[in-house]
Parts: C-alpha cells; structure tokens; sequence
C-alpha cells in the first residue's frame, strides 16, 4: 500500500475520534451529572456561563469548597477552553454525630464562566470536555467522577439557549457581594464580627477557608448597637492578623433567609478557638470527683427510630459469634418434640428479664454518679470467672457428663417442669449474659440515645433490644411451616448434642483469655483449678450413682470454685502490652493531643479483650496487609486504648462520642477539628477510603 493511501486510510479511522465529544449528561451510583449550558450557539472570543448540574442520590451529599470537618469539595478539569472558578451556590449543614461538614443534598448547580477562543471560526464547532470528580457521602464516603462535555456551534453572532432561564435562576443561589460592611473584633474564642442588618433573628458563618474556623462550634448570635453580633471560634490553623476572613453569611430576618458573601482583615489578639475536644480525664480518684466528664453529645435519634435500632441490632447479636453457643443449644429443642410455642414464650422471657435487670443495674449505676455502658459487667473479672464456669457445665453436661434435671434444652433445666420451660427461660438467660460483650450495627445509636434518657425510655430501649435477641426463636416456635423444615428425631441428635459441646469449651477459652488480661496467670490457674473442682464433684457424683454423698460432694465442689473467686486480683493495666503490635502505640489522650498538634494523621482503636466484635474487625480488617500499606503511605500513627479493664479516660472519649461502649474507631486527618466515626463493622476498604478521604480533604485547602 502506497504511503498516500496508508494516510488517507489513517484519516478516514481519525476522523470519528477527532469529531468525538464527551456526552453533556452521565450518571454514576449516586449522582447523575450534566453540564448546561446558557448558549445555543456561541461567538469567537465570548465568554458565558455553563453550570454542572448535580441530582444527589437521597440521603447522600456532596461537598462545597470548604468541606468542613471532613470531605472533599467538587473538581472540574476543564480541557478545550478557559474556565474561570467555580461559583458555588450556598451550602448547607451536613452534621453527623460530632462532625459538621458543607455541602448539598437533592440538587446543586455549580456555575463557571467558559471563554470560546477568540481564533474560533464561523461555522465549526465548540467542544469542551470536563473532568469531574466528587466524594459523595452517607455513612460511608465513596469518591466518583465522570467525562462530560458540550458541542456547541461557532456563529458570527451568539444565541442565548433554551436553558439560560434556568441558568440565570441558579445564578440567584450564588451569594451577592453585601451592601453592607462586616466588622471583626477580637473575641477570646476567635472572632466577633457584626454588621449593621436589624431584626436578625438567625445567621451563620461559612468560612471559606479550612481550619479558619471550628465547623462543630456553635455560633453565638447577640443584638449590638441595633444590628447584630455573631461569635465565631477559631479553627484548628486560623488566620494570621491582616489576613482576609472570607466566606458566606446567612442571615435571617423577618423578610426571609439571605445568604451575602462578605470579607474582612482579622484583627490583632483575636482567640486561637477552642482547639480538639479535650479527651483527658483525670487520671485520679480525687481528680475525677472534682471534674466532671463532659456531657454526651445530645441525640435526635427519637424514641421510636431508637426502638427499631435496637430491635434490629438484637435481631444481628444472633449472628455475633459470642451469641451462637448458646443458640446451638435451641437447636436441640427445636429437633426435639416438645411444647414448642411453651419453649419460645419462656426463652423471650428469659431474654427480656434478663435485659431488664441490665439495664436496672445501669439505672442504678448512673444515679450514683458511674460512667457505666453496654458490657460494663464484663470488666469485673469474678463475673468473666463465673460465666466461664457457666458454660463449662453446659459444655460438661452436652458431652454425657451429667444431665441437668433430664433435660439438655438448657442450662436451669433442673428447675423445670415437665415440659421443660424452666430450662428454655434459663437459656435466655445464659443468651442475653453471653451477647452483652458484642456490640452489633445499629446498636450503638439506640444504646446512646437510651443511656442519655429518663429511666422509663432506657427501659424500653433495652426491652426492644431483647426482643430482637429473642426474635428469630420465637418466630420459629410459633410458625408451623418452619418448624417442618426441621430434621426428624433420631439417633443422630445424641451425637449433634456432644458436638455442641465444642463451642461451649471453645467460649471457656476465650473467657480465660479474658481474665489473663484482668488478673494475670493467678487468675487463670485459680479459674483452672475450679474446674478440675467442677469435674472431679461432677464425677464423683456420677460414680456413687447420684447418692446423697455424691451430690454432697459435687455441691461442695462447686461452693470451693466459685470461692476462688475471692481470690482473683486484678492486675495493674500494662499499657505497653495493650497495644503489642508492632508499629500500634498505646492510646492516651496526651498523646493524641501531641500527634495532632504535629498536623498527623491518627487512627484510633478503642476495644476489649471481651469484645468479640473488636477481635473480628482487627482480624479482618486492621491486621490486613493493604491497610497496614494505607497507614504507611499515608503517615497515619495507629493509637490502641485497651477497655478490658474499666477505664475512666476511655470511658470518656467514648462518651463524648455517643457511644456506650466499644468498638469505637476514629480517624483524625491532619488538621480535622473533629474525627470521622467509622463503623462498628469494618472492612479493608472502609478504613483505606477513610484515610484516602481524609489525605484528599487535606490536599484540597
């Protein structure tokens, strides 16, 4: 083939990708984008405006220019044309939990100012094309982006489009320029600025800068000289004297709500702000009677939404691996002819007494003044001690060791009536005890809400709570067609009922494991020792045929068992080995302090030996080799709070975050005000998106 037919060849390909141009509209998961533009037809050198228009998936958000605690504002790459800024219309709040960020839910339309090339001629065609990227944000942040772009023709004159009505009503969302002057006064928080306005009866501050300003601090609002005053503290890098405090300023009067953008020099001596939250506690008794621990954030949440979280998260304890030995143990009643209906009602209430007298316990607590949350009881190492001796027995007597009272459909049977509910009450019992040191999702909020209300609310709180525990059981008992998907009796269910033993003896070792972290190796060979007790009495018993001597003796072994309890001392916290891993720190608020003020970012673990979620998420999640990778590519120092052992100062950063208890993991990129709350179920990917989301939002300002 000759050289000019290879090129014409090449020019005949060439020619669609050369008059290619990237859609105007394009959709992602979450946000479907377009770019609009004012012109049909455009002049060479005229400049106009296009908006990229955003409608955000419900519930979700996208970011403004300052993104606030955390995020990352919208970009646009622009290619085939000058663009000027982005003007961006006014933002909204976006809270949640303790952190406060801007940005737009529903629909937003950002505006920019595109210029055609002045050499453009008459008749071709004009095609800019745009990169946008943007992280839109629920409970989770997910960064998108798409290509758009627009073809639009080249005339001699322009012609306005059918959409430039449209454009011109998204302009009236930009905020004005004031009419009127701001001024800043030195405040010792930050900043007081006022202006002349009367009868403002609500305004905000949105700074455009990061850090100028504490996004989760509340801004004061005061009548002055017949205008208005409002406080703004200080961020955690706020401006330096001279330097200009720009941003918006909502104000809202009798005439309705009007957003001003507005400028003024910050003044010498103004506040540094009230810095991070202080999460030290005193680390005295005498310290912590004279200090407080700071108020709980206040929840929205509501009563009923409150009952449905819980209901939900006690529907998933049934899946928590702490739940199922206990639950293996329904599955025999369940195969076993009985009073199925009698067993249900008798396990839900064995479940609902037992949350019941928990929650009491913390009512109780809490009017004495006690910082007390969900599995506080499993801080005491005597009762990780006698429920490790509880499941024992039931381990012991599934293997053929003993029965209890005749029946094997739970622990208590021995107080049973024929038909054996006594048993069935006592395992809900035995399920409710053993699900309190897992902490599933969507408890978290409910047991905050409950734990900050009156006693009647906290109450029902935790009944619904058992409820959901109790759930799955009781449907199952009262529901005929699923009871005939169950198995028919028979010798296969001795064999299944030794087997369930396993997770039983499993459950003990994890309990011992718990009380090495309490009271040391004392307190495991003293546990040990009032199991071989436990055996030996058991054993006895069975050997002289159940006689009164026998039961004598298995009773006075037990009695010597549980008095080793009396013996179990809880060791001094070895902060050290609390973290253990390598490249984990101990977490201490001091510490914290100091890595923050190093602009660092910090990873924060607060968890339990005794928290089977915690040891799950660390397994699958934070021991991963990727998110190992994230933290060292990101400079990320990793901070590890043990709560084993009840500890006031972890205590109070949990309380100051709305929790009840662990896990609770937070993330602090270099210069947040506040850190990102991550879920209490994590994997890799959550934990890398938020440190790669937080790296962003620091890039960005």
């Amino acid at each position: 083939m000759s050289s000019f037919a290879r090129s014409l060849v090449l020019a005949l390909l060439a020619a669609p990708l050369l008059s290619w141009a990237a859609p105007p509209e394009a959709a992602t998961e979450h946000v479907q984008a377009r770019l609009v533009s004012s012109q049909a037809t455009v002049a060479p050198g005229q400049r106009f405006t296009v908006a990229l228009e955003q409608a955000i998936k419900p519930h979700w958000h996208t970011y403004w220019r300052n993104p606030g605690d955390s995020g990352q504002a919208t970009s646009i790459d622009w290619t085939g044309a000058q663009a000027g800024d982005i003007q961006w219309p006014t933002p909204s709040i976006q809270a949640i939990g303790p952190i406060v960020n801007y940005g737009y839910e529903g629909r937003a339309a950002l505006l920019v100012d595109l210029a055609v090339p002045a050499d453009a001629k008459p008749g071709s065609r004009f095609k800019p094309g745009a990169e946008v990227k943007w992280l839109v944000c629920k409970d989770v942040c997910i960064p998108e982006q798409v290509s758009l772009g627009l073809d639009l023709p080249v005339a001699a004159e322009p012609k306005a489009g059918p959409d430039a009505a449209q454009i011109e009503e998204w302009r009236g969302a930009i905020p004005k320029p004031a009419g009127f002057a701001v001024q800043l006064k030195p405040a010792a928080q930050g900043v007081r600025m006022s202006g002349p306005t009367a009868g403002v009866t609500k305004a905000y501050f949105f700074a455009d800068t990061w850090g100028a300003v504490a996004h989760s601090a509340p801004q004061a609002l005061q009548a002055e000289g017949g205008g208005w005053a409002l406080d703004i503290p200080a961020g955690d890098e706020p401006l330096a004297a001279g330097k200009p405090l720009s941003g918006v300023l909502v104000l809202t009067t009798a005439a309705g709500e009007q957003a001003w953008a507005v400028s003024a020099p910050v003044p010498e001596g103004a506040g540094k702000g009230p810095g991070p939250a202080d999460l030290s506690a005193p680390s005295t008794a005498e310290g912590a009677a004279a200090t407080p621990p700071a108020p709980a954030p206040e929840s929205d949440l509501g009563l009923l939404p409150a009952l449905a979280l819980a209901l939900a998260g006690g529907l998933i304890l049934n899946l928590m691996p702490c739940v199922f030995p206990v639950l293996s143990i329904k599955a025999l009643a369940l195969v076993n002819k009985g009073n199925h209906r009698g067993e249900g009602l008798a396990y839900t209430a064995g479940v609902l007494a037992s949350f019941a007298v928990l929650a009491a316990v913390l009512i109780a607590l809490r009017a004495g003044g006690q910082q007390v949350g969900w599995g506080f009881q499993f801080h005491s190492p005597v009762f990780v001690l006698v429920v490790a001796y509880l499941l024992f027995l039931v381990g012991l007597s599934l293997s053929g060791l003993f029965e209890i009272g005749g029946s094997f459909t739970g622990l208590g049977s021995g107080l049973a009536a024929r038909d054996g509910l006594a048993g069935s009450f006592f395992t809900g019992v035995l399920a409710a005890v053993v699900a309190t040191p897992c902490t599933a999702p969507f408890m978290g909020a409910a047991l905050a809400f409950a734990l900050a209300q009156p006693a009647a609310v906290m109450l029902a709180v935790f009944l619904a709570l058992g409820l959901g525990l109790a759930l799955p059981f009781l449907v199952l008992a009262f529901w005929p067609a699923a009871q005939r998907w169950l198995p028919r009796p028979g010798a296969w269910m001795d064999r299944f009922k030794q087997a369930l033993a396993f997770p039983m003896y499993a459950a003990v070792v994890w309990l011992l494991w718990v009380l090495a972290q309490q009271a040391g190796a004392d307190g495991v060979a003293l546990a040990l020792g009032g199991m071989v007790l436990i055996a030996f009495g058991l054993w006895w018993r069975n050997a002289s045929r159940a006689s009164a001597v026998g039961t004598g003796a298995a009773i006075v072994s037990l009695v010597l068992a549980l008095g080793a309890a009396a013996w179990i001392k809880p060791v001094a916290a070895d902060v050290k080995a609390a973290a253990g891993e390598s490249g984990i720190e101990p977490f201490s608020s001091e510490r914290l302090a100091e890595l923050r003020a190093q602009n660092k970012p910090v990873f924060v673990n607060l968890t339990a030996a005794w928290c089977i979620s915690c040891l799950v998420n660390e397994r699958v999640a934070l021991s991963r080799p990727e998110v190992h990778e994230a933290f060292a590519k990101a400079g990320v120092v990793y901070l590890k709070g043990d709560w084993t052992r009840e500890d006031p100062r972890i205590t109070a950063v949990l309380k100051a975050h709305g929790r009840s208890g662990v896990p609770l993991y937070l993330y602090y990129a270099p210069g947040a005000a506040e850190a990102e709350v991550l879920p209490q179920i994590l994997t890799p990917g959550l934990v890398i998106e938020a440190v790669s989301a937080g790296a962003s939002s620091r890039s960005s300002t």
